[in-house]
């Protein structure tokens, strides 16, 4: 294992920041987790839990904001619904350097909270 990120976001929190800042949405997300998270009727917990699977893949790879762009890090679901991480960019390219070939995440959401883990290996 090379890392492993943690992120817990506040959903009604979230909520006031996209309301507040409705461009964040596209700033953060790629068109296509846009796509998936705007069928839903609230689309917020998915945008939140996103924002957090993105949020952890940077500490599993121990960096900081702005160590690679936001599009660079894509949360994808296969058809079963699992979710998994396309990685492009400098994020890619950090992952690279560091020897991570395989990527795990689980995402959980509630009405409070968002919350994502990442496993670099």
């Amino acid at each position: 294992m090379i890392g492993v990120g943690l992120d817990v976001v506040d959903v009604e929190r979230f909520r006031t920041a996209i309301t507040r800042t409705p461009t964040l949405v596209t700033r953060l997300l790629t068109p296509a987790e846009r796509a998936y998270c705007d069928a839903a009727r609230d689309p917020t917990e998915r945008y939140a839990v996103r924002f957090a699977a993105k949020e952890a893949v940077m500490k599993a790879l121990g960096v900081g904001l702005g160590a690679f762009e936001w599009h660079d890090v894509e949360v994808v679901r296969a058809e079963s619904g699992q979710p998994s991480l396309v990685l492009a960019g400098k994020a890619a390219a950090l992952a690279d350097e560091r020897g991570v070939t395989t990527w795990h995440l689980s995402l959980s959401h509630s009405g409070l909270v968002a919350e994502a883990i990442a496993i670099a290996v």
